[in-house]
């Protein structure tokens, strides 16, 4: 599954432009399902399995990740931006950018020997950066890009060990679980949702499952690591190595309570999210129609929502084989 996942991360796809990843996942699972493509650009695809679950199940991965949308271009030839997604503005300051997957750039910054007292203890507003992109006027800029045009921070995929380095594990990790599930699981019929625009509102998985109409979701996603030096081990979240995560409740969603201490006990490697933060597509899923059971499996990340997110080759595997089991439970009707 590394070789996939390098394929999708390396892949550029912001909210509202995942183009580029729609085309690849529909290249993969094509041969191994029925799909379609609805008006919002969400990929529905319908797995055929050796038997009809007693549940209709539906799995969600989302295809965009967090990036930046150019908004104006000054005289001087810098871009401003605003963000696609929730990036703290010090994963932002001098990195190294891709607008149109062809048009390198860097995020500016303030020079730290130029600050000075209070100015040099404060991160500076989003809304006071730009990028950098070699122009040294609006009509050169303007021959270059264009206001509406979106960036991705850049990042080179890395393995180490049992690791991996790269942008958007959120949620490519979730993709490349959900691609593999059509390619290799047949036990049961589910319905696999590829969605867009997670990242600023939850809003292709709103309007998939009113389409889909599911009894029970299962929601696979990268979720935060904190697990690092100088975090108190109750704000930690989840840990990296740990196995696949499985949330109580986060900002969006109570989650299913059986299908939680179904997934507590399955045997497999799995840990509590634990921490009542953030949320994800399951915000949506479980309040579609007249409600939908939902179950949010995920995989730890840390350094979400930056260039350099890291995650473990084994928290990737458990949470895969914790999707077909939890697919066998709800299918069962337990």
């Amino acid at each position: 599954m590394i070789d996939l996942i390098k394929k999708l991360t390396e892949l550029d796809g912001t909210s509202g432009d995942e183009g580029d990843i729609r085309e690849f996942i529909v290249s993969q699972i094509s041969p191994f399902c029925e799909y379609s493509i609805d008006p919002l650009g969400n990929i529905i695809a319908f797995k055929k399995g050796k038997r009809k679950p007693a549940k209709k199940i539906m799995l969600d991965a989302h295809m965009d990740e967090v990036g930046l949308i150019i908004t104006s271009v000054t005289k001087d030839g810098f871009l401003r931006f605003k963000t696609l997604g929730g990036i703290n503005t010090s994963a932002l300051m001098f990195r190294a950018v891709t607008i149109n997957g062809k048009i390198n750039g860097v995020i500016s910054g303030k020079p730290i020997h130029l600050t000075s007292g209070d100015e040099s203890k404060k991160m500076p507003a989003a809304d006071s950066l730009y990028i950098d992109i070699g122009a040294s006027s609006l009509e050169e800029a303007e021959g270059m890009v264009s206001v509406g045009d979106r960036a991705v921070m850049k990042s080179d995929f890395t393995v180490c060990e049992d690791k991996i380095i790269s942008k958007a594990l959120d949620d490519r990790v979730g993709c490349a679980i959900l691609i593999k599930l059509i390619k290799e699981y047949d036990e049961f019929d589910f319905t696999a949702v590829f969605s867009v625009q997670e990242e600023i509102g939850l809003r292709g998985a709103k309007v998939a499952s009113f389409d889909v109409s599911p009894d029970a979701a299962i929601v696979i996603e990268g979720t935060t690591a904190a697990d690092i030096s100088g975090v108190p081990k109750e704000k930690s979240v989840c840990n990296l190595s740990g196995g696949a995560v499985v949330s109580f409740m986060d900002n969006a969603t109570v989650y299913d309570r059986e299908f939680y201490s179904a997934a507590l006990s399955s045997g497999i490697r799995v840990q509590p999210k634990r921490a009542v933060a953030g949320g994800n597509n399951s915000g949506a899923i479980h309040l579609s129609k007249e409600g939908v059971r939902t179950i949010a499996i995920s995989v730890p990340c840390r350094y979400i929502h930056s260039s350099n997110s890291v995650a473990d080759k084994r928290d990737i595997d458990a949470s895969y084989e914790l999707c077909k089991y939890m697919i066998e439970y709800i299918a069962n009707d337990k």
